[in-house]
C-alpha cells in the first residue's frame, strides 16, 4: 500500500509561485510513476504533470508546460511541483497520484492507483 501526503498549497496572486510537495510512503519512487492532477469546481480531474520511475522523463499538460516543473528527491521519497506564473485558471485542488503498474507515463486518472488527499491552490487576479 502506498500513502501520499501533499502539502504546500495556499493562496497567491496572479504571477506568483507555489511549490507543492508529495511525500510517499510504502513504496520507493523508483517503483512508481508519479503524477500531479488538479480539479477545479464543476470540472473533471485533469492531468497536470508526471515523472517516470527512473526520474529521467517528465511530461506536462500543454496548459502548464514551461510554467510548471515536476521533480523528485529519492532520498526523501518526495515529489515536487514547482508552479510559476500562476493565473486564476490554475485555481483548483491539486492531487498527487502514483501508478505502481505501468512503466511509462500515462495521463488518465484511472491509471493511477494511489491518491493523496489533495491541497487547495487559489490564485487571485
Amino acid at each position: 500500500q502506498v500513502q501520499l501526503v501533499e502539502s504546500g498549497g495556499g493562496s497567491v496572486q496572479a504571477g506568483g509561485s507555489l511549490r507543492l510537495s508529495c511525500a510517499a510512503s510504502g513504496r520507493i519512487l523508483s517503483l512508481l510513476t508519479m503524477g500531479w492532477f488538479r480539479q477545479a469546481p464543476g470540472k473533471e480531474r485533469e492531468f497536470v504533470a508526471a515523472i517516470s520511475r527512473t526520474g529521467g522523463r517528465t511530461y506536462y499538460a500543454d496548459s502548464v508546460k514551461v510554467r510548471f516543473a515536476i521533480s523528485r528527491d529519492t532520498a526523501k521519497n518526495t515529489v515536487y511541483l514547482q508552479m510559476n506564473s500562476l493565473s486564476p485558471e490554475d485555481t483548483a485542488v491539486y492531487y498527487c497520484a502514483a501508478d505502481g503498474v505501468r512503466t511509462v507515463i500515462t495521463t488518465p486518472p484511472r491509471n493511477y492507483d494511489y491518491w493523496g488527499q489533495g491541497t487547495q491552490v487559489t490564485v487571485s487576479s
